[in-house]
């Protein structure tokens, strides 16, 4: 009901009430009003949405305690939520991403992100790890939080919203086997992706673009080092996800100029060439 109209019908039951005071039986008039009109606005939102019922008319006398014994879950749609884990290392100096051989319906035969449904009983945070523990064996690596993706139509089962993380390993940590519900799992460069399940690749096109871009203002790189390292190593660590070369003299004069490494005591010989300088990652760079 138009605002000025509730005005007129509330004024006018003010004069109807007798002995009590004016502005009191305004208000009340108000108060009805506000319900009527809530109530409405929510069955013309179940006409909309046909599978949602409408939320009751609110009642005031209702306690914190009761409103919660009385809530209805089942009066809305619930989406199904799933963790996808992109789990990323460097080997012979390319970026790669591992994947799984989905084994069921939907996409079978197809190339996929390793991942999963969320139970009732844990975080987003502890099931992109069990997934990652039953995909690769280790725990203690460094995981993030990327990017939540929900298009209405991106899973044919049902309406599935997914949060990914990624992962970065260093090959010694390396032990891939596949879960119960994959035929397979493989290496693939991350700049060079079979076709893929879902909307996976627009997933790992997206990762790519947030690893390049924060490689300009992180250390992420780092952690698919070891403790100790050459600058040759890094360096093969940056072109890996910038997907390009870097001049030598270029990169390691920045990289120094940073303050974030330091030198150690050891050295390390690649092939025969004289024995290059380890460094290590300098505590005092933390933030």
């Amino acid at each position: 009901m138009p605002r000025q109209t509730t005005m007129m019908r509330c004024d006018a039951v003010s004069y109807r009430v007798g002995g009590g005071p004016r502005r009191s039986a305004v208000a009340a008039c108000l108060r009805e009003e506000l319900a009527m009109t809530q109530l409405a606005g929510n069955k013309r939102e179940a006409k909309r949405r046909p599978n949602v019922k409408a939320d009751p008319a609110p009642d005031e006398s209702e306690s914190s305690e009761e409103a919660a014994a009385a809530y209805d879950p089942s009066r809305y749609e619930r989406p199904s939520v799933t963790v996808d884990v992109v789990i990323l290392t460097v080997r012979a100096g390319k970026l790669e991403v591992l994947l799984i051989k989905r084994k069921r319906w939907p996409y079978e035969g197809m190339w996929a992100i390793p991942g999963g449904f969320v139970t009732p009983d844990e975080s987003l945070e502890d099931a992109a790890k069990r997934e990652l523990e039953e995909e690769t064996g280790v725990r203690d690596v460094y995981l993030e939080q990327l990017y939540t993706f929900g298009d209405p139509g991106r899973d044919p089962r049902t309406r599935v919203i997914t949060v990914v993380y990624y992962a970065l390993i260093r090959t010694e940590q390396l032990h891939i086997r596949a879960a119960d519900d994959a035929a397979d799992a493989q290496w693939f460069s991350l700049y060079a992706l079979p076709p893929l399940a879902f909307d996976h690749r627009k997933i790992l096109d997206y990762t790519a673009q947030r690893l390049r871009g924060k490689l300009e203002y992180t250390t992420i790189g780092f952690q698919l080092l070891g403790t100790t390292f050459t600058l040759s190593e890094l360096q093969d660590v940056y072109e890996a996800i910038l997907n390009r070369p870097r001049d030598k003299r270029n990169f390691r004069k920045k990289i120094q100029q940073t303050g974030i490494l330091e030198p150690t005591e050891g050295t390390k010989r690649v092939g025969q060439h004289r024995p290059a300088r380890l460094y290590r990652f300098s505590p005092r760079a933390e933030p």
